[in-house]
């Protein structure tokens, strides 16, 4: 049996281009005895950790690498063109006053940043390269120049620079193959200009070295043997190395159709108007070792040298995590966690005064224990850059409250991030963080909805964007979204595909042959068939609602940055799940409308009536818990959705605790746990109050013997 890896290999994180899944792609390799498989999606590596997952499971080695595209009106030089203009700049921490927003300011609400503009239809013309990392630093070296490149460029059309390429493949030691049809080399092959051929080979050629291979594909086409004959004469003329790829963008050859449908998407045209710009050929798939050696007979050692190649440039995705950033202290303190603890004691003697020393002893028990896993786990940093932004926020007058378990944490009382009293209500700081939990904190901050871009724009100035980013959203195909996009692919019109979607309900593409009438025909089959094998296919980047990324070292070391479709936005390559599966640690800034509400109501209360209101101060009056036992609840956050509303007649609160349970009881936990009804039955008198052991009743006392928090669940487990 022949030995084969492929070297150009594209995911469906190739957006709109490839056509398989990474798990797919690694399986079909794994099955097929391929030495390696080299993952190349276009412009970053936004697959790379599926791919790392699933080729971990298998024991697959793997070639991380990307496919770019070089400004082809320039050809490298060592002066600096236009468009190839200097962005380290942007990617520095801004050192500036930042301004403080008066009461007379009257452009402190509304929203402050815009949105790009729709997405580019008409795209430079580029020259396509491969580039392959031979370790992490080369990885890093790739993930450095797209993150230049992109912010170059904009949003789906980054611009990238002769200069930066040589950087990178200096730094990073990187491989390159001269690409596919739409790179320099191949291109002018096609065309049968030997001399462009040999003048471009030469250019990239003289920035690689001996580490730029040209590539030979071939698709069953009549065009493929003469272009391969004139790039293997270019090979030996310039005694460059040639490769075998098979360009491959999906697993099979049975989804030959489904790429074409992407093509087509991508390209804003249907599948007839399209028929002139898509690859004539249904060969782009993974195909057996014994086929490309038999297909590339006639070069002789391209099989082998890709075999030979993803052998040598395979490694783990193993990198090192960015750390948190280091945090600006005032010169008397040398750690950050003599710093941290600074802060908290000064504050405890505000919140918990008592004793010789100004805090009360139960107090300084629970803040040196929670100090000590902060220690212990290397998290000082995490804890003063949440205290840095909540800073920012109220020295902006800018409303800001901490939510979930962050409340649970007796130093996040003390440093002011929230008001919740976790040693008064016997919260349990492990729920937050731990060294059993084996897992970073979360703090998910709730800003003013009007006012968060402020704060993100804060961050972005304070930490630099190479060292801050706004995490991804993967936008995935659901029923009406891949129904708009497949419909229009096969003919149908704009307004066709929004009366078929207008009132469509459900998600579920599968379920689109019941839910949707098309006329019968094998154009509705093949609609109906190929939106089923879209579902939950990514089609592209999103900004996540409010997850930031803020590390030490740069966060291209991990992943490359690009900008988000929202103006002065950037994130990062991934999404939360493979954010976290790499180890990075994300800040939740969220945006709620309730306390933008909250803060006009504060303002014309002062207004009109000279009267500052301090929320957390505000007394318990029993009119407003009159409103809440009628489900008088619209528009009020928390409490407004149809089960709260059905449940608070029931409920009958009346004091602020049971608008805790009121809102955890219509939670996942305690209403798979049929937590719900018992726990009514017996507010109501209509059950008696029992425990399950004597042990438990100081733990359930609260909740009439009904376990619905999870701080009860966690004290119940120590007993």
């Amino acid at each position: 049996m022949s030995r084969y890896a492929e070297l150009h290999c594209h995911t469906n994180y190739s957006f709109l281009d490839g056509a398989s899944w990474a798990g797919e792609l690694v399986g079909r390799a794994a099955e097929l005895g391929y030495e390696a498989l080299g993952i190349t999606d276009h412009d970053g590596f936004r697959g790379a950790v599926q791919v790392h997952a699933h080729a971990s499971t298998i024991g697959l080695p793997v070639v991380y690498g990307t496919e770019i595209g070089m400004p082809s009106d320039s050809l490298p030089t060592s002066s600096l063109t236009a468009s190839e203009s200097p962005v380290t700049a942007l990617l520095e921490p801004v050192d500036e006053a930042v301004p403080i927003t008066g009461a007379d300011d009257l452009t402190r609400r509304g929203r402050i940043r815009r949105m790009h503009g729709t997405k580019p239809t008409e795209r430079r013309k580029t020259d396509h390269l491969v580039l392959l990392a031979p370790d992490p630093t080369g990885y890093a070296a790739i993930s450095r120049l797209v993150t230049r490149g992109q912010f170059r460029g904009r949003k789906d059309a980054p611009i990238y620079s002769y200069r930066d390429l040589d950087e990178a493949a200096r730094d990073g030691s990187l491989v390159a193959l001269s690409g596919c049809w739409q790179g320099a080399v191949p291109r002018a092959a096609a065309k049968g200009d030997l001399f462009r051929a040999l003048e471009e080979a030469s250019h990239l050629k003289d920035i690689f070295g001996d580490r730029f291979f040209i590539e030979l594909t071939h698709h069953g086409l009549p065009v493929d043997d003469d272009r391969n004959d004139i790039l293997a004469e270019v090979a030996a003329r310039l005694s460059i190395s040639t490769v075998a790829t098979n360009n491959v963008h999906y697993a099979h050859h049975h989804d030959a159709d489904l790429a074409e449908v992407l093509a087509a998407i991508g390209g804003r045209r249907s599948l007839e108007v399209s028929d002139g710009f898509r690859p004539a050929t249904d060969l782009r798939h993974l195909r057996t070792p014994d086929d490309m050696a038999a297909k590339f007979s006639r070069y002789p050692g391209a099989v082998e040298r890709a075999a030979d190649l993803g052998k040598t440039l395979a490694f783990d995705l193993d990198l090192l995590t960015p750390e948190l950033p280091d945090f600006a202290m005032p010169g008397s303190f040398t750690t950050e966690d003599e710093y941290l603890a600074s802060l908290v004691y000064e504050g405890a003697r505000e919140i918990y005064p008592g004793s010789e020393d100004g805090i009360d002893p139960q107090a300084r028990r629970r803040l040196e224990h929670e100090l000590g896993v902060i220690e212990s786990l290397g998290f000082a940093g995490y804890f003063l850059v949440a205290w840095d932004i909540v800073q920012f926020a109220r020295n902006r007058d800018i409303y800001c409250q901490i939510r979930g378990s962050g409340a649970d944490s007796a130093v996040c009382r003390c440093l002011k991030v929230t008001r919740v009293d976790p040693i008064r209500l016997g919260l349990p700081f492990e729920r937050f963080l731990s060294h059993e939990r084996g897992r970073p904190p979360d703090i998910d901050i709730d800003f003013e909805a009007e006012r968060r871009e402020e704060v993100i724009q804060y961050c972005y100035r304070r930490y630099g964007r190479e060292r801050a980013a706004m995490v991804a959203n993967v936008i995935t195909y659901r029923a009406k979204s891949v129904l708009q996009d497949v419909g229009k692919a096969f003919g149908l019109t704009q307004a066709q595909v929004n009366g078929l979607t207008k009132y469509l309900d459900t998600r579920n593409p599968k379920a689109l042959r019941e839910a949707v009438e098309l006329p019968a025909g094998l154009t509705a089959d093949h609609i109906y068939d190929v939106c089923h094998r879209l579902d939950g296919f990514p089609r592209h980047l999103g900004i996540h609602s409010g997850g930031m990324v803020i590390t030490r070292r740069p966060l291209w070391e991990t992943t490359p940055l690009e900008w988000g479709r929202m103006a002065d936005r950037s994130v990062l390559q991934w999404d939360k799940n493979d954010t976290a599966a790499m180890g990075l640690v994300k800040f939740d800034l969220l945006a709620l409308g309730a306390l933008n509400a909250l803060h006009l109501s504060v303002d014309l209360i002062s207004d009109f009536h000279g009267i500052d209101v301090d929320l957390a101060l505000i007394p318990q009056e029993p009119v407003v818990y009159d409103m809440l036992t009628r489900a008088d609840t619209v528009g009020v956050f928390q409490v407004e959705s149809r089960a709260q509303m059905a449940t608070l007649p029931k409920m009958k609160p009346r004091t602020f605790y049971d608008l805790a349970v009121e809102v955890a009881l219509i939670r996942p936990g305690p209403i798979q746990g049929q937590s719900v009804h018992p726990y009514l039955r017996r507010r109501n008198g209509e059950e008696p109050v029992t425990y399950l052991h004597p042990s438990a009743e100081p733990i359930l006392a609260k909740t009439l013997g009904v376990p619905i928090f999870q701080e009860q669940l966690m004290e119940l487990a120590r007993v």
